[in-house]
């Protein structure tokens, strides 16, 4: 029989038993947001453990090693990223610029509701993976521009080079507005298509510098 002061304090805080599916839950979502906060390589075992409050073997036995815990997390935030915005790209019978609205909504939609994750994924240096990422969906952009290029006469080779500057300038502002969280994101995807839509549908067919 416990004593009476320790008896209470057991009763006020039960402890709660997880099944081995809902602790690693658990930990990926403590972990995910301590290296959003702090980065992977400020981020100790011990401070996953801790806030999970949990043992270090517990992380281990679940996840090899935090490299391990990591390289999860990255895996599951890449895959919904590039999941969302490739399924925007190929939405059936969508016309251009529909095309183009929903791949940079579904982008910004992402950085709105898994902020962490867009943090985690955009300033991965270890995997490379968002530039992965971003290749992917440079190449469905260059699928789609190529024919349209094509359509006005213009040379189906520079559907790389402007797909490229088009992924960046959404991805680039992307990474600013998830810190400040203004303009509004319609707003600021509104802007982005008006810069992008009026900026192709300007094209000229054979531009010159003016400062040469």
């Amino acid at each position: 029989m416990l004593p009476a002061k320790e008896q209470a304090t057991s009763e006020a805080t039960p402890r709660v038993r997880m099944s081995g599916v809902e602790r690693r839950e658990q930990l990926i979502k403590v972990a995910r947001g301590l290296f959003a906060e702090n980065g992977v390589d400020a981020t100790s075992v011990e401070e996953i453990a801790a806030a999970a409050a949990v043992s270090k073997p517990i992380v281990y036995e679940h996840f090899g090693s935090k490299d391990g815990l990591y390289a999860v997390i990255v895996d599951r935030e890449a895959q919904r990223l590039d999941g969302a915005v490739c399924a925007a790209l190929d939405t059936p019978n969508a016309r251009y610029r529909e095309t183009l609205e929903r791949g940079i909504l579904a982008l910004l939609d992402y950085i709105d509701d898994c902020p962490e994750g867009f943090r985690i994924l955009s300033r991965d240096s270890r995997t490379g993976t968002y530039a992965s990422i971003l290749s992917d969906v440079t190449i469905h952009a260059e699928e789609i521009m190529r024919s349209q290029l094509s359509h006005h006469r213009f040379d189906p080779e520079l559907a790389r080079p402007l797909a490229q500057a088009l992924v960046g300038l959404v991805s680039m502002a992307g990474q600013a507005w998830l810190e400040t969280r203004q303009p509004p994101k319609d707003v600021l995807a509104a802007q982005l298509v008006n810069l992008a839509w009026n900026g192709l549908a300007h094209l000229q067919h054979h531009p010159t510098l003016t400062v040469r």
